[in-house]
């Protein structure tokens, strides 16, 4: 998907083991998954709003 194989993700791990420690290292994880989660959600219902605008707009120009 990005391009990025089994070497890169083995030296970012290690990266992040030396920056944040073993002790934190799933706690970061945790929280960036959760903000990724949450990203997503946020755009999906963006998007649904809009679509229902979009809806909605085509439904008033069909009655006139």
């Amino acid at each position: 998907m990005f391009g990025i194989g089994v070497p890169e993700l083995i030296l970012i791990l290690i990266i992040g083991l030396v920056v944040f420690g073993p002790g934190k290292l799933p706690g970061v994880g945790k929280a960036l998954g959760q903000s990724i989660k949450e990203f997503k959600q946020a755009t999906d219902d963006k998007n649904a709003d809009e679509q229902k605008k979009l809806d909605a707009a085509k439904i008033d120009a069909d009655k006139k």
